[in-house]
């Protein structure tokens, strides 16, 4: 139905998101002839080749069977093609209830999807832990646990293997197929040309670009901003994300397109110039930010990701670990320096009982300092945990990012573990 396509063009051309534009129904809407989207965790967004259905993706393993379900729903032929934008596993999870419903399916995917998964297996438990504080300060109900497989083991691996770029042919229907990095190294965008229609993945996601996760491997911002701009010189009329809503109208589309590009790599050129000003880390994170009305625009609002977190991503690629105090070089443990910071002090619980003051009036950042040293000073004291997890909790409310949201929630919990 055109129903998402007046939703996101009124958004965007109000500046106003007085609706979701991030929903997870694992309803099917048609957007255009032969062209329908499942809003999922992720998208699945399904084209009509005539000869087969080519699907851009296959959701979390908790949504791929309502996915397909919706697909069949709205066409008796089958997927013969499924395109993995990249290998994350709301984008890939499902898969193996697209091969259940699907016979002689091609999986198609970037040569560095094959890694991604090696790696994934390789750390499965730290990857499930960090999803599980991810998503747990905000999605608890979503069922992120805390064991399991990050993948399923039945994960399909691609069988049509895209490099730089490729061209997939499906009945009379023309696929280009872009490698760009962005998010991931693994990343592929789609462009059909006889109908202007982009396949953006995760380039797109309707808030400010995943380009600086604390917890997960290294983003490329310069790249993924170079990748925005060769989809917008294509001329796209109709741009069809992974996550929130699709976009129509070439000059819309290309709004989009540049002012995600300018907020990337404006980080980027403030960040290095100052590196290459000799700043250490602490005050660049402090100095560099995108303006408010930027961060304001309903596609660039920082309620996943954060500029923050993308400085310290600009700087882990090109300056490494080190932020350049030299303490932090080679510390003495968090134990060992907390121990004799609340010696100094005269104890733990004077200086949570500072934090508690910093936080009352607002001074999270100072007050979360000294609630980590109390409690790594202290790490039995009951009271000094209850103080410190209702920091961490008034902390997460203040919050915009689901990630500091998630973190600081995680915070809170061990510390309530503690004070029981």
């Amino acid at each position: 139905m055109a129903d998402l396509l007046a939703l996101s063009s009124r958004v965007i051309d109000s500046g106003v998101a007085d609706e979701p534009v991030n929903r997870v129904t694992n309803e099917l809407s048609e957007l255009a002839d032969g062209l329908a989207i499942v809003e999922s965790f992720s998208h699945s967004v399904v084209l009509d080749a005539g000869e087969g259905l080519v699907a851009f993706d296959a959701s979390h393993a908790r949504t791929g069977a309502d996915v397909v379900a919706a697909i069949q729903g709205w066409s008796t032929t089958p997927v013969s093609h499924l395109v993995y934008t990249h290998g994350h596993t709301d984008h890939v999870g499902g898969s193996p209830d697209f091969a259940a419903a699907f016979d002689r399916m091609t999986v198609v995917g970037h040569r560095n999807v094959e890694e991604r998964f090696d790696r994934y297996n390789y750390t499965n438990d730290w990857n499930v832990r960090i999803n599980a504080r991810q998503f747990g300060g905000v999605r608890g109900d979503f069922g992120m646990g805390e064991t399991g497989d990050f993948i399923p083991k039945t994960t399909l691996r691609p069988d049509h293997v895209v490099d730089d770029h490729d061209t997939v042919s499906v009945g009379d229907t023309a696929i280009e197929l872009h490698h760009a990095r962005g998010e991931t190294d693994d990343h592929l965008w789609g462009w059909v040309p006889d109908r202007k229609w982009l396949f953006a993945g995760d380039f797109v996601i309707w808030n400010f670009p995943n380009a600086g996760n604390p917890q997960k491997v290294q983003r490329y911002p310069i790249e993924w901003a170079a990748a925005l701009r060769a989809m917008a010189a294509q001329g796209p009329e109709l741009l069809l994300p992974a996550h929130g809503l699709p976009i129509e109208g070439r000059d819309r589309i290309t709004l989009v397109l540049t002012d995600i590009a300018d907020a990337l790599e404006r980080l980027v050129a403030e960040v290095v110039e100052m590196m290459n000003g000799g700043e250490v880390l602490d005050t660049i994170v402090h100095s560099v930010h995108v303006p408010d009305d930027v961060l304001a625009k309903p596609y660039l609002r920082p309620l996943y990701d954060e500029p923050e977190f993308v400085v310290r991503n600009i700087w882990r690629q090109f300056g490494g670990w080190w932020d350049g105090a030299p303490s932090r070089l080679k510390p003495a443990p968090d134990a060992a320096l907390a121990a004799e910071v609340a010696e100094l002090a005269g104890g733990a619980t004077v200086l949570i009982d500072r934090a508690t003051q910093l936080c009352e009036i607002g001074d999270f950042r100072l007050a979360c300092h000294l609630a980590d040293l109390a409690g790594w000073a202290a790490p039995t004291d009951a009271g000094v945990h209850a103080s410190r997890a209702a920091i961490y909790r008034t902390r997460r409310a203040s919050e915009t990012s689901l990630m500091a949201k998630g973190i600081f929630a995680g915070a809170a919990r061990e510390s309530e573990a503690v004070a029981g």
